[in-house]
């Protein structure tokens, strides 16, 4: 009865890499169509349609825009499928005005420089908290220990401005976010400031203990969507409201 296998690749909030090659091939095998959600990646760091995949989702709120001031979303497919989509979206009114598609537009032309930022911040700041002695774990697909890091090598072409991690002490997580001044709470991403939030609280926060500890979601766990800032400001800041912690 399955008609569509839908992954997200880099994952929310864990960053967990679906190898994209077995997919399409499963999909093939199976007659359904596959479809990913690739806001994390962005387009420049990861090309799903050249892997086969059948569709591709963007949260355009997110990178592809990049100021956080813009709601919109993104499918690239074949013109079969776009059409299914297109008409779908005419009739239960899901269409940007003027002024949206024109920030839209604005962002985009920005988008591989910013990318190219957030790529070298996020491994930056992730080889610091690595090395942190109050951080129990990092979670990003460029660190060589991440359990997807081959994966995320073969298919693509930079890691991406996305990481969690988590503290020893969950008790800590309020302590650290009230001493953070450059990286604001905040549950969006993919914009040119950085943000941090507690998926735990937030993204998970329906889902029991139980079910949040089988998902790996811990209440020590903290995302951060990494900016453009200058990365040394954002060490100095981790730096400050981890030993404050």
């Amino acid at each position: 009865e399955t008609r569509l296998i839908y992954v997200e690749s880099p994952s929310n909030p864990l960053l967990h890499c679906v190898d994209l090659a077995a997919l399409v091939a499963l999909g093939k095998r199976h007659g359904v169509l596959t479809v990913i959600d690739n806001t994390f990646a962005t387009p420049i760091n990861q090309n799903p349609i050249s892997l086969g995949i059948d569709a591709v989702i963007h949260s355009a709120t997110k990178y592809l825009n990049g100021h956080s001031d813009v709601n919109a979303g993104v499918v690239v497919a074949s013109a079969e499928i776009v059409s299914r989509v297109t008409a779908s979206a005419v009739s239960f009114g899901g269409m940007l005005d003027a002024h949206a598609c024109s920030q839209l537009e604005r962002g985009l032309k920005t988008l591989a420089l910013r990318v190219q930022r957030h790529n070298e911040n996020a491994g930056t700041l992730a080889h610091f908290l690595v090395a942190h002695p109050a951080v129990a774990r990092v979670n990003y697909p460029g660190l060589p220990e991440h359990p997807d890091h081959a994966i995320a090598a073969r298919q693509m072409r930079a890691f991406g401005g996305m990481l969690s991690f988590e503290l020893h002490r969950p008790e800590q997580v309020d302590r650290l976010l009230s001493r953070l001044r450059l990286v604001m709470p905040a549950l969006s991403l993919g914009g040119v400031e950085s943000l941090i939030c507690v998926p735990s609280r937030s993204s998970h926060r329906t889902m029991t203990p139980a079910e949040r500890q089988r998902a790996g979601i811990s209440d020590g766990l903290l995302r951060v969507s990494v900016g453009i800032e200058d990365a040394d400001d954002l060490l100095a800041d981790f730096a400050a409201a981890l030993a404050m912690a």
